[in-house]
This record gives structure tokens, sequence and C-alpha cells, in this order.
């Protein structure tokens, strides 16, 4: 299925309210380029600016990469020595940019519905995709990890029973992984984690909820771990780092209730010895790196579906 002719929204700012249709297509697109089939000049002449108002490593040079690939001019724009300094406005600055030329923004932003609110204030022929704001939405990376699984455990998502365990009160990870796994009808989905960082109940709509690590393994087929954001949390909510990583820490010990075949993920940056030990991040089940070379395809399915469509 040609990318080009999915029906995707103007812009990616989130997976939620995308059909399957639309995610699957880009799933398959994303496949193909993972197999090194793509017209490396696809974007050639289209400029696109990754606008990143927080750090990133994997995501932003995934995206640089991914354009890059399909030809495309990048600009990457640094916040700390930009004009924001200054004062200048997100909106001014993708306007200054627009000014330029540059067609396509990959933004990621601190606060919740940054990417969103810019989009009606944008040229006719602009495009942006959500690169991550606040704790609300990560929608590729949402999609590299249902790409990551699809490759894992075949297309038909009916028969998985799928974890997410951590910190997801804070994660734009977990929220589009959650609708993304909903949208693919997701057998079954855990979520597991302290009650002080699991989110409210519309976030958790349809997940089986555990405070027990050890019962929410037992036989999945994909334990989806995630990182403690201690930037975005007020104190108090974990007892301390040794007390978190005794009761939801992932353990090779633990891996073992998972089913024989389980699959482990992590979106990264990785607290090793908190949310999952070296031996498990390392080892054979883990599809960690997978991930990362799955980003590049996903982010080259997305730029050439809104920038060529």
């Amino acid at each position: 299925m040609n990318a080009s002719h999915t029906p995707l929204p103007r812009h990616l700012l989130t997976l939620d309210g995308l059909g399957a249709q639309a995610l699957t297509a880009l799933l398959v697109r994303a496949q193909a380029f993972a197999e090194g089939h793509y017209d490396r000049r696809a974007l050639d002449g289209v400029a696109v600016c990754t606008l990143f108002f927080e750090p990133s490593t994997r995501t932003r040079m995934s995206f640089s990469l991914a354009a890059q690939r399909l030809g495309a001019d990048v600009l990457n724009f640094d916040a700390s020595t930009s004009s924001t300094r200054k004062g200048e406005t997100a909106l001014d600055t993708v306007k200054n940019l627009e000014a330029m030329g540059v067609r396509g923004f990959v933004i990621r932003h601190h606060e919740d519905g940054a990417v969103a609110a810019l989009a009606p204030h944008v040229n006719h022929d602009t495009v942006l995709v959500n690169a991550g704001d606040g704790r609300s939405s990560h929608p590729t990376q949402g999609l590299l990890d249902m790409l990551t699984l699809r490759q894992a455990k075949g297309a038909d998502f009916s028969k998985l029973k799928v974890a997410i365990v951590g910190d997801v009160k804070h994660s734009r990870v977990a929220r589009s992984d959650l609708q993304a796994l909903r949208t693919l009808g997701t057998g079954e989905i855990r979520v597991c984690g302290p009650a002080s960082l699991l989110p409210d109940a519309d976030t958790l709509q349809g997940c089986v909820v555990s405070h027990d690590l050890d019962e929410a393994l037992q036989g999945v087929d994909a334990a989806m771990m995630l990182r403690l954001q201690r930037e975005r949390m007020e104190e108090g909510l974990i007892a301390s780092l040794d007390d978190y990583h005794r009761d939801y820490g992932l353990t090779a010990a633990r891996l073992k209730r998972a089913a024989p075949d389980a699959v482990v993920m992590h979106p990264g940056p990785i607290n090793r010895g908190v949310e999952i030990t070296d031996e498990v991040a390392d080892g054979p089940q883990s599809l960690i790196l997978r991930q990362v070379s799955n980003g590049v395809a996903v982010r080259m399915a997305v730029l050439e579906a809104l920038l060529r469509g």
C-alpha cells in the first residue's frame, strides 16, 4: 500500500482517532523502508526542520536521517542557541522558517498540546509532526513500537497480551502506545505500576490494571517498560529508586513469568538498574535496539505520506 494514498490527516499530532487502515498502511510502508525499498529522491527539494524545545537523541537523530534518506533538505533547530532565548515565540519561529521555504516541521515541546496549538496558524502547504509534547502524545514512537511488535509477533494483534509497565502517568509514549494497541485490536492490554504513577481512568479504558508486576507479567507476549520520568514528577511519588526497582524493575527472574517467546521493549533512554536490568536490556528477548532502528523507517513513512501526499 502506498503511503502517499493513505487517508492520513494533514498533520500527525496524535494517534488518537487514526483509523486501523491508516495506521496499518503506515506500518506496511515503514516495513518496506526497513527492508531498503524506497525512493531516495522522494522529498527532493523539500525543506524539513527538526524544531526541538526539549533534549532528544533517538527521535531527533532518526527524523534527521529519515528526511535525508528521502532526499529532503534538513535543518536542525537548537532552542538553546536560537532567538527563543530572546523571547521569540514558537509560532514566530515557525512563521520565520516558513518564510525561508521550510514545509515540514518536526516539533518536540515540553507543554501538552503545544504542537496542535500551532496547526491552525501555519501555511496551507505546511506539515507538522508531533515529536512529543509534554505528557500527551508521541505518535511516531507509538508507530515504531507497533512496527516492532508486528515484526516479532505478526500482524494479528488480537492474539497478543501486552503489558505496559512503570510511569504511565507521565509518559506520552504510553498514551500513544495505548491508542495504537486499541486501534489494532490487541487481545489484552495490561498496565502495571504504583498507584501514584498511573493516570486517570479514561486513559486506562479497556486495560487490565495491576500494581503487582509478577501478576502483570504472567503469560504476556510483550513487556513494554517505561522510563521513570523524574523531571516531570512531584516529590514523593516513589519512595526511592531502590524500592521502585524491587517492586517494578524487570529482571531475568521476573521475565520467566512471561510467555517463553516474550519480547522486551523500552522507548529509551534507559535507567539501567531501575526499570530494567542490564541482563534483560541486553538479552536475547530485548528488542530495544530494533525499536531504534525501526524509528528511522517509521519516520520515513510518516514524512513521505504527509509531504508527498
